[in-house]
């Protein structure tokens, strides 16, 4: 796959601009309040800074984009819904009237929802790969161009799609190694015995599988969300755009990007830790700190863009609050 359109997009990665990032460093340790008070929003700042690329960072126009599609494997029992409630969602998305939906309008973000497989579910990763490399490719470009034609300062990536933790958990558990039961979780509410159905797939297709590279995994393991999320991760860094990450879904969605060229997920912040077991190792091992822990579990964006806000105050608490030189050249002189 080293011609894919996917590995296309790690080649030659850009770096952040140093300059920005000190010149934000050095006001944040001089602005009005004790040393390090802020210091997690202020590395926050100065990594937005860095990407993008600007003294003055802030966030003024985020845009979220949930890539959306079906799972094969979703009839093997491993959720706890219906594979049609992927196209019911999407629905609800396009009207305004699911979560991320009125969480974007309460942020002030834009929203876009990409269909990548919705009613064309990719293969049943439990006996067969999920895409094959024209499908892998046209997903991939799906990812890329809806970046490509966004204007944003902020991006949030996020998904749809029922059944897609079993997906995840199987291209975390091949890129990363150990069993199934180490990686698979809950999702949208599967306990019990159907929790070790899960797991029984999980492990069904990665000894269907072996040992795969990285990109080829999340071909054979993975789904159309997943690699239109890595996509469009990598399309943004072309773009100095920074990204703010959501869930297991999310993240396992661009595991396999660090696997094939370490450091391709500078341009990124967590924007929360899941309940998802799976996720919470897939953080550690990315090094990437959550800014939220709220035990969410559903997916759309929701948690990244309930971190929105945070990012957009870390930016603010340096660039708009007043050093203390400033604060000084504009204070009243005292009467002798």
């Amino acid at each position: 796959m080293s011609d894919s359109e996917l590995s296309v997009l790690l080649e030659n990665l850009s770096s952040p601009d140093e300059a920005a990032e000190r010149a934000v460093k050095n006001r944040a340790a001089q602005v009005l309040r004790p040393s390090g008070a802020f210091e997690r929003l202020d590395r926050v700042a100065v990594w937005l800074a860095g990407w993008q690329r600007s003294r003055s960072p802030g966030v003024q126009r985020p845009h979220a984009i949930l890539f959306a599609g079906d799972h094969g494997v979703a009839a093997e029992g491993v959720s706890a819904y219906p594979a049609d409630i992927t196209a019911a969602m999407v629905a609800a998305l396009a009207e305004g009237k699911a979560t991320a939906s009125v969480l974007a309008s309460q942020v002030g973000a834009s929203l876009s929802v990409v269909d990548v497989a919705v009613g064309d579910p990719t293969g049943n990763i439990r006996t067969t790969d999920a895409l094959t490399p024209q499908r892998f490719d046209a997903a991939a470009r799906a990812g890329i161009d809806a970046v490509e034609d966004c204007d944003t300062d902020l991006l949030v990536v996020g998904e749809m799609g029922i059944g897609n933790t079993t997906p995840a958990a199987a291209v975390a558990a091949s890129v990363l190694g150990g069993s199934a039961l180490e990686w698979v979780g809950p999702g949208t509410g599967v306990f019990g015995e159907a929790l070790s159905n899960k797991a029984r797939v999980v492990q069904d297709a990665l000894g269907r599988v072996g040992s795969a590279q990285p990109l080829e995994a999340l071909r054979r393991l993975g789904g159309a969300e997943l690699v239109a999320i890595a996509a469009a991760v990598m399309t943004a860094r072309r773009r100095s755009i920074p990204v703010v990450l959501d869930g297991f879904i999310a993240t396992a969605s661009v595991l396999p990007l660090e696997a094939e060229a370490p450091g391709a997920l500078q341009h990124c912040i967590a924007g929360h830790r899941s309940a998802e077991p799976g996720h919470v190792r897939l953080l550690e091992h990315l090094n990437l700190e959550p800014l939220l822990e709220l035990d969410l579990r559903l997916g759309e964006g929701s948690g990244a863009l309930a971190a929105v806000p945070l990012i957009r105050m870390a930016a603010a608490a340096v660039v708009e609050v007043a050093t203390f030189d400033e604060w000084a050249d504009h204070s009243p002189v005292p009467a002798p």
